[in-house]
């Protein structure tokens, strides 16, 4: 078992909300060009390929 303690490695202040920001933050972690989603895209793509060598290289 281990025990979750909710504190940050650095300290950090947070002065006000900047949701232009956070939305800019949103597209590149979750969005449809990020880099979670090419990500994603990668690792699937290695169960369409059409020889055993290329999925090789996919999953090495």
């Amino acid at each position: 078992m281990w025990i979750y303690e909710k504190k940050l490695e650095y300290p950090v202040k947070v002065l006000g909300n900047d949701l232009r920001m956070a939305k800019f933050l949103m597209a590149q972690y979750g969005g449809p060009d990020s880099e979670l989603s090419a990500g994603v895209r990668y690792l699937t793509q290695r169960y369409s390929m059409p020889t055993a060598n290329t999925k090789g290289l996919f999953t090495s």
